[in-house]
């Protein structure tokens, strides 16, 4: 089956004989003018100012109309477009030479797409949740379209609004005229007008419709989206596009000894495919140099601790502490958060400041609260050690000890941790059976709260869905404080108090919970979304569509969410 893949250019792609290629760039707009996330400066027909702080959404089936009328298909064509990653461009490669008169693809997948399984799908396409965060897991299916952020009336306090369009019925076709020589390479720059989205020809008014809508049978507001997106969309220019084929170099191993063991990767059959670093791949003398070095406290100054001391494995390598001990006593001020299922993220601690493993775990080495110890003097202290000579040795082909081998056998360590097997799984498997208050706790974690349309769910699946229980991203869940959080790192205002979306794998063993440990208990986190929330200005939308304070929910609903938490927890010890 050929697949077809988003790259970051047409002229990454070489051409068969007699073949053109068309890329394909759609921006997104505001009544003409280039989107600007996280700003409430748009005013809609409904008079209300909103702003947009996510545009995603999965584009499929492109097609070309010919001069003579004959459409040119590419059915297996799917795109992911986002906002935020300034994801907007596709190439349409291996096209026919020729003239053409019109574009069309649709906003969504088709059914039997829709439907598939989604473990099948490699790290960097288009269908891999890792990647997209657009599958509804155990609901099944993808969101075509997710549309979030603020809006306010006048001068009122902001609330959220959510609008995610799903489900077959709303695939939505969108056709547009353009001229198109392709007797060679050629691009085509498509504007997605919001204004147009929500303004017409059924104007939508987050304050009169609904907040949010998940595209249920009969829903006004999935009407309405599907009824404005095609015109929604309109040609800006076409461009001939210069091909020159240009290959990416190949990903060489780092360092690979002449002789090693590929380490054998497991996960759940339910979990995506993750994007393992290709120039460090798993091989078993590096996994075992990894798991030593996790657990030498010669990495620290004083020798006192381990990387293991603040991540213990029988408590989901977390440490039972608010916040962390470094050496001497020294107090850190951040929880240490769950080391499990790492395969499947790309930034690591609360604030996103690493951009890989091997880099994460240099800084607590460094850290002066932590461990407080040089990279090189940790060299110098491991090779008079006679064992880690022979372990780096047949880990690595080159000789001596450095820090860049150190954090190369960390990382590959790291990857190995895994949470897969919990009485959740097994009772998916038909292994295992929940208690009703459990399946209650599942239902409502995996429902949405939109009272209009009577789902009085608690909502965690946004954050927290699918098989992993994390959807790896940034967010302002209604803490009281002023920490910067991940705006520390990209210094942008939207990011104000956002931090990492921790796995709820093994929650039920990670407290005390939250950044900096505030919440001793499971039931004192469920009661902060029921009737804690504090309100800002970078609140996420899918808790700031909700009352004032939080979810109110019931004595027995809070319980019932705490049984199904307990549930994810591994029924054996995690581990490689």
């Amino acid at each position: 089956m050929k697949l077809h893949r988003w790259f970051l250019s047409a002229a990454a792609m070489a051409s068969p004989l007699f073949a053109t290629n068309l890329e394909v760039t759609i921006e997104p707009v505001f009544n003409g003018e280039p989107l600007r996330l996280d700003s409430l400066r748009y005013e809609t027909a409904a008079a209300e100012t909103i702003s947009v702080t996510r545009l995603s959404y999965l584009s499929s089936g492109f097609a070309l109309e010919r001069d003579d009328g004959k459409w040119i298909e590419f059915p297996e064509s799917i795109a992911w477009m986002d906002a935020a990653t300034r994801r907007n461009t596709y190439p349409l490669a291996d096209v026919p030479p020729g003239h053409y008169r019109s574009l069309r693809f649709y906003i969504g997948p088709d059914a039997q797409t829709n439907a598939s399984d989604v473990s099948k799908y490699p790290a960097d396409h288009a269908l891999n949740p890792n990647l997209d965060g657009l599958h509804w897991s155990w609901q099944g299916g993808y969101i075509f379209m997710a549309l979030e952020g603020h809006f306010r009336t006048g001068n009122t306090t902001p609330e959220g609004y959510a609008l995610h369009l799903a489900r077959d019925p709303n695939r939505t076709r969108i056709n547009l005229t353009v001229p198109l020589d392709l007797t060679h390479d050629a691009g085509v720059l498509i504007h997605f007008d919001l204004a147009a989205l929500l303004n017409a020809p059924r104007p939508l008014s987050f304050g009169k419709d609904g907040t949010a809508t998940h595209s249920r049978d009969g829903d006004p507001v999935a009407v309405s989206l599907t009824s404005n997106l095609p015109g929604a969309f309109r040609v800006n220019k076409v461009a001939s596009v210069e091909t020159t084929a240009r290959k990416l170099p190949p990903v060489t191993p780092i360092d690979l000894p002449e002789k090693f063991t590929p380490y054998r990767f497991t996960m759940s059959r339910t979990f995506p495919v993750p994007d393992l670093p290709r120039d460090n791949p798993l091989i078993n003398e590096r996994v075992a140099l990894g798991e030593k070095l996790f657990h030498e406290k010669a990495l620290s100054r004083d020798g006192s601790i381990s990387c293991a001391s603040c991540h213990q494995s029988d408590a989901a390598f977390t440490d039972r502490l608010p916040v962390s001990n470094g050496i001497e006593g020294r107090k850190g001020d951040r929880n240490a958060m769950p080391l499990l299922n790492l395969a499947w993220k790309k930034e690591f601690f609360w604030d996103g400041r690493a951009k890989s493993l091997r880099e994460q775990v240099l800084m607590p080495i460094q850290d002066h609260r932590e461990m407080d110890e040089s990279p090189e003097h940790i060299c110098e202290k491991l090779t008079v050690d006679q064992d880690y000579l022979h372990l780096f040795q047949a880990a690595f082909h080159s000789p001596g000890i450095t820090a860049e081998k150190i954090s190369l056998a960390l990382e590959q360590f790291l990857l190995t941790l895994s949470a897969r097997d919990s009485k959740f799984d097994r009772a998916l498997a038909g292994k295992a059976e929940f208690s009703d208050e459990e399946k209650r706790g599942f239902e409502l974690f995996m429902t949405e709260n939109e009272p209009r349309t009577g789902q009085l769910g608690a909502d965690c699946f946004h954050c927290h869905g699918g098989p992993l229980f994390s959807d790896h991203q940034f967010h302002n869940n209604g803490l009281e404080g002023d920490e910067p959080g991940r705006a520390k790192v990209t210094g942008l205002p939207g990011d104000q108090g956002k931090f990492s979306t921790p796995t709820l794998r093994n929650v039920y063993l990670t407290a005390p919970y939250m950044h900096d440990g505030r919440f001793a208990t499971l039931e004192e986190v469920v009661e902060h979304y029921s009737s804690g929330i504090h309100r800002s200005g970078t609140l996420d939308p899918n808790i700031a569509k909700h009352p004032e304070k939080g979810l109110n929910l019931n004595t027995a609903d809070k319980a019932a969410l705490v049984a199904f938490l307990k549930t994810l927890t591994d029924v054996k010890p995690s581990g490689p």
